[in-house]
């Protein structure tokens, strides 16, 4: 990955109203480039990629759109890196406010 991209993942545990946390972080695979036999690593020390999400957005709702969470992964690195992504789901949020 490299740049800002955007993604989505279909999770029938998340619904319009779930809170949603999404974390990333550089992956090194060990052992080859077969499987997910690996970690998350922060890279060489002084170049150090930056490796975040933001516009955390939940979708879906019983019985209509697919259950999910959209989002956009940055990727601040000289060349491309190897990410791994984190989506948990928790119980539909209590209140929100819209700002703006």
């Amino acid at each position: 990955m490299q740049g800002r991209t955007r993604h989505n993942h279909n999770f029938d545990a998340i619904t319009q109203e779930s809170a949603v946390l999404v974390t990333a972080a550089m992956w090194q695979f060990s052992g080859g480039v077969f499987g997910t036999d690996g970690r998350p690593v922060l890279g060489e020390a002084g170049h150090e990629p930056n490796v975040y999400v933001t516009n955390i957005g939940p979708h879906g709702k019983p019985g209509g759109e697919a259950g999910g969470v959209e989002f956009l992964l940055h990727t601040e690195s000289n060349s491309p890196v190897d990410v791994m992504v984190t989506v948990t789901a928790f119980e539909p949020v209590e209140s929100f406010q819209v700002i703006g």
